[in-house]
């Protein structure tokens, strides 16, 4: 089966988010399954073309119509060993290679129309004939609705999943769009418009033959108001073709027992005395006092609303009351960094705010940490709660999207579980699940241990994941409509 998976970024070429973890390891899996061709497409952004590590070499380059415009389109290949697994880069010096931003220009929504249709006039100058192809969030979201209107005669009956990895960002623009950069016929009007402005991701929902979200709990959610930003009753009306798989982590590179980040390796049978390094290292590097018997709760996130940041700066002084110490590390909002940052001056031998992301920094964090808090007020999927679990670090979340799917309370009884979980977003039920984990931690270190081991031992690995798919796709494939 050939596949072909559209992302607007992917580790370790660039990253800027969870998707750019997603779009390294998922194709890596779905290659690693007998009997699949995978290719991926990125921008050629100008981060990737500076950077020395990243090798390519020229394929081909040639012209793509949008709507009046005719742009130039060249395609570089990664240089690269692994035959099943390709990489395509879709360069135009305009777009991306001649700007230092990669989102949050004021013409991102023809950017990435333009890379979504380039995708597709690629595959038909390289000869490429995919039976499936692969879209992610708004960046892909035009590719259904393109190869319907375009390259149907060209690349024959291919299929199309469309993955939507946040539904809050859905790419909107002028209802002017249509005609002038998209270049749509008339009929495609009604399938592209919603609220007044053109939605790329209401397009591909209604164009696309299946529809995946990143875990099954967000799948159920996106369908009510609450969640679905406006999309409630378009989710509902496709539910049809609606499947939440839940995602994994690369369990290469995020491994205590190989991380060269951090100051002491371990794995599930070392992990308390590894730990134990990297608390002590930790608290020395932040000028924290230097205690094995205090918990260290972490956090790597972004300082932003809907990851519960509200809740955490609502009750930051009475959290400092408690024998703990809190470390996050993460940018965002002004709004929260300067909150968190007053209260970082008013309980410096407690509290550690890094407004910074540091890859290797975050490593020694989820490895120094006993918990980590991940309070969010909505959660597609997550993949911090994995790492920290994956490290030895026990999280506490709210049970929501895929924090409920891959977060199981655990069971003092049956000693099942990985973590602790409260229900409704609210600042006493945080609080209740941070007390819960802090009454074993320091009470019950044979209880603690067997959450930590549970933890550990939890395959948060892409096989499953990628097999599900694989599944999804083959389905697809016998469905000859």
């Amino acid at each position: 089966m050939k596949i072909v998976f559209a992302a607007s970024e992917a580790a370790p070429f660039l990253k800027t988010g969870g998707l750019g973890d997603v779009a390294q390891a998922l194709p890596q899996a779905l290659s690693e399954q007998k009997g699949n061709e995978v290719c991926v497409f990125l921008p050629y952004y100008k981060k990737i073309k500076q950077n020395p590590n990243i090798k390519t070499e020229f394929v081909k380059s040639f012209a793509v119509n949008l709507a009046w415009r005719a742009q130039h389109v060249g395609v570089f290949k990664l240089k690269s060993l692994k035959r099943k697994l390709k990489v395509y880069f879709i360069d135009n010096e305009y777009y991306f290679g001649g700007r230092d931003s990669v989102y949050g220009d004021g013409d991102d929504g023809e950017r990435f129309a333009y890379f979504s249709k380039a995708i597709l006039e690629s595959l038909v100058e390289l000869g490429l004939r995919p039976d499936v192809i692969h879209c992610n969030d708004w960046q892909t979201a035009l590719i259904p609705n393109f190869l319907n209107a375009f390259y149907k005669e060209a690349l024959g009956c291919v299929k199309t999943v469309f993955t939507i990895h946040n539904i809050e960002y859905q790419g909107k623009a002028d209802p002017y769009f249509i005609c002038d950069t998209l270049g749509l016929p008339e009929e495609y009007t009604n399938t592209m418009l919603f609220d007044g402005c053109v939605n790329f991701m209401k397009g591909a929902i209604l164009s696309c033959n299946a529809l995946t979200t990143v875990s099954r709990t967000y799948a159920e959610e996106i369908k009510y108001p609450y969640f679905a930003h406006g999309l409630s009753e378009v989710i509902g009306e496709h539910e049809f073709k609606l499947c939440g798989i839940v995602n994994g982590i690369n369990t290469e590179t995020n491994n205590p027992a190989s991380d060269k980040a951090l100051f002491a390796n371990y794995n599930v049978q070392s992990f308390k005395k590894g730990k134990s390094e990297n608390k002590r290292a930790i608290q020395k590097k932040l000028g924290l006092p230097e205690r094995d018997d205090v918990a260290v709760i972490g956090m790597v996130t972004r300082l932003v609303s809907h990851k519960g940041l509200d809740l955490i700066c609502a009750v930051i002084d009475e959290l400092m009351r408690w024998d703990i110490q809190l470390v996050i590390i993460g940018t965002g909002d002004f709004v929260y960094e300067n909150r968190l940052r007053a209260a970082a001056e008013r309980h410096p031998d407690k509290f550690s705010l890094n407004l910074c992301f540091d890859s290797k920094f975050a490593s020694q964090v989820y490895a120094a940490s006993d918990i980590y808090l991940m309070p969010s007020k909505s959660e597609p999927c997550g993949l911090s709660q994995l790492i920290a679990m994956r490290y030895g670090t026990i999280p506490v979340v709210n049970a929501t999207g895929g924090l409920r799917d891959t977060v199981a309370p655990y069971n003092a009884e049956s000693g099942e579980g990985v973590g602790f979980t409260f229900q409704s977003f609210n600042c006493d039920d945080m609080l209740g699940a941070l007390r819960r984990a802090l009454e074993i931690y320091g009470g019950d270190k044979n209880a603690w241990e067997i959450i930590v081991k549970n933890a550990m031992n939890r395959d948060s690995s892409w096989n499953q994941s990628a097999k599900e798919y694989t599944k999804l796709y083959k389905e697809l494939l016998t469905d000859k409509a």
